[in-house]
């Protein structure tokens, strides 16, 4: 897939979710999200910090090596998230609502330089730039995710989840070495079933281990919006499950996910 589509795909997901929190009164922007300690204007928060470093990245890579140390300073996941949210949460939501979208703005520019063999600095190893663009993608749905479950409503999926169940079957070695553990090699063979119907297939039908079941169920596992045991996902060898245990399709200090419901 060339870089431009999924670049087109990154602002339709980004306008997705500015439709849904553009008419959000400053109370319910308060309102405590599944993410510990974050609100949806943190959730927003973290999307235009994110932004603005992607655009960084790409367009000045030294000054983004100094962010990069700047953030990697701080103590913890917690000292990390107040870094990058204390700006953020001067603002009022018109304030922040105007900031995101200026930053969504500057990275599609700067993202219009890339071509498909570029390859951008990050938080983890430099990504190729298809790979970097599919990351953002994957965090505003991610993060919108939250919102939606926050505001109690249902969104309609789109095919734009064949980037995030890439990403999440790509990541499954980094999963491991996140967490200091040994990759497992075992090969594993994914089919899903696409919203608008389509069998989007990773791996070999041959495979012993297998994963199966809609996308959007496994685009919630691999990024950690619902536990595995929470979808109707289908799961066939030890390798299979051990993996959506700990899947992480997202860069940073590895975390654990939702609990799964009782």
């Amino acid at each position: 897939m060339d870089v431009a589509l999924v670049r087109d795909d990154l602002l339709q997901e980004q306008m997705a979710l500015d439709t849904i929190v553009s008419d959000l009164s400053e109370e319910q922007w308060s309102l405590p999200t599944p993410s510990p300690r974050w609100s949806i204007a943190d959730q927003i928060g973290h999307l235009t910090y994110f932004d603005e470093s992607a655009t960084v990245a790409i367009t000045n890579p030294d000054k983004f090596s100094s962010l990069l140390h700047e953030l990697l300073e701080t103590q913890d996941a917690n000292s990390a998230e107040d870094f990058s949210l204390a700006a953020y949460r001067e603002m009022n939501a018109e304030e922040l609502l105007s900031s995101w979208r200026q930053g969504r703005e500057n990275l599609a520019l700067a993202s219009e330089t890339l071509s498909n063999d570029d390859r951008v600095m990050w938080y983890g190893p430099s990504m190729g730039s298809k790979s970097f663009l599919t990351a953002r993608l994957m965090e505003v749905w991610a993060h919108g995710q939250d919102i939606v479950d926050t505001l109690s409503i249902e969104r309609t999926s789109t095919d734009r989840l064949r980037h995030i169940a890439q990403l999440g079957f790509i990541t499954r070695k980094w999963a491991y070495i996140n967490r200091g553990l040994t990759p497992n090699e075992e090969p594993i063979y994914v089919s899903l079933t696409s919203p608008s119907g389509e069998k989007w297939e990773f791996g070999s039908p041959e495979d012993s281990n297998s994963i199966s079941g809609s996308a959007l169920d496994f685009c919630l596992v691999v990024t950690q919006r619902r536990h595995m045991n929470d979808t109707e996902l289908t799961f066939s060898g030890e390798a299979a499950v051990e993996w959506f245990s700990i899947a992480q399709a997202f860069a940073g200090p590895p975390s654990d996910g939702p609990k799964e419901s009782t």
